[in-house]
């Protein structure tokens, strides 16, 4: 009784548990509440980050990815003299980022912004087509269905290897002036 009231005193309540104790045992009300209030709100913050984290963590198709000209075939060709594709999380969607040179040399960079959920959405500054949707049906595979005008033009079905370290591309389909292509790219 006697450490209680010192430690009382020294919270400058009242030694004998009068207005003192009354006034402290509001503050550590307060004190819990306010921790608590704080708990809860990380809380929400955590749940509402980890899925995002989990997400960039756990999608192998995240990263940078160059083309093996050696281990590609181009239908009919010619094969481009070099791409480049770099996937990072943005929101609820991907960001892909490329940089492409034709056979010629002729550079192309952009990005685009594509979502896992299969709805078809515009792409701007490509003649061979006007929107892409695209859908990641397991850990190692993804879909992207190209279409021009509701038409589906081009297939391109993406797998990576096993050890992760391999992205092949197989495209199928037609070129904005109608040639027949049929790609696969590593």
């Amino acid at each position: 009784m006697r450490y209680r009231r010192e430690f009382i005193a020294a919270l400058g309540g009242v030694a004998a548990g009068g207005r003192g104790a009354v006034v402290c045992n509001r503050r550590n009300r307060m004190n819990r509440r306010t921790t608590t209030m704080a708990m809860l709100g990380l809380a929400i913050v955590f749940a509402t980050a980890l899925p995002q984290i989990g997400f960039t963590q756990s999608n192998p198709f995240l990263g940078t990815w160059k083309l093996n000209l050696a281990k590609s075939t181009f239908s009919p060709g010619p094969a481009p003299r070099s791409r480049t594709l770099t996937y990072q999380a943005e929101g609820q969607g991907i960001r892909v980022t490329f940089e492409y040179i034709d056979a010629e040399g002729n550079v192309t960079k952009g990005n685009d912004l594509v979502f896992d959920d299969g709805k078809s959405r515009p792409v701007a500054g490509n003649p061979a087509f006007d929107a892409h949707s695209f859908k990641q049906v397991n850990d190692s595979t993804g879909w992207l269905i190209r279409t021009k005008a509701g038409k589906v033009v081009q297939t391109i079905i993406a797998v990576i290897s096993a050890d992760g370290k391999i992205t092949t591309y197989t495209t199928a389909g037609v070129t904005a002036d109608g040639r027949q292509i049929n790609d696969v790219s590593v």
